[in-house]
């Protein structure tokens, strides 16, 4: 069963937009690609110009391998437009409000805002930064 999720970023004029994530939304798994991974903005832009994803990874470009919805390269997260020839979705938002109005929303939904820190919201209620929220669940789990 699919944990799904979002992934916004705010850019610098103030405007939002988001994807969609279909695989393993939590915040042990995209929680901590995102984390890890994506902390430079021109990168964490190249993942939302890429639309909805179906597994988040990594990496956002296979360079040149062979790499595709059936046949992913390991990581390397896999576009639902890019890889599997569907309709390439992102969604917009004027600000930052507009969003928080409007937004699709699952189970866990993370943005990069403005300041460059991650923050995450999951079943509805906002848990604040990601980093934190990454640390209370380890903090949890070995209780």
């Amino acid at each position: 069963m699919a944990t799904r999720s979002t992934i916004a970023m705010e850019f610098a004029d103030g405007t939002v937009e988001q994807i969609y994530c279909h695989w393993d939304g939590y915040l042990s798994n995209n929680g901590r690609i995102l984390q890890e991974y994506y902390q430079d903005p021109f990168k964490v832009r190249e993942l939302i110009d890429g639309g909805a994803v179906s597994s988040l990874a990594g990496e956002v470009s296979p360079g040149n391998d062979n790499h595709s919805f059936n046949q992913p390269k390991a990581g390397v997260t896999v576009f639902y437009a890019r890889d599997r020839g569907e309709d390439l979705v992102k969604n917009k938002f004027k600000d930052f409000a507009d969003y928080k109005r409007n937004a699709q929303s699952e189970e866990y939904n993370y943005i990069l805002r403005r300041d460059g820190l991650w923050y995450v919201e999951f079943y509805g209620e906002f848990n604040g930064l990601l980093t934190e929220a990454i640390e209370r669940e380890r903090a949890e789990e070995a209780a």
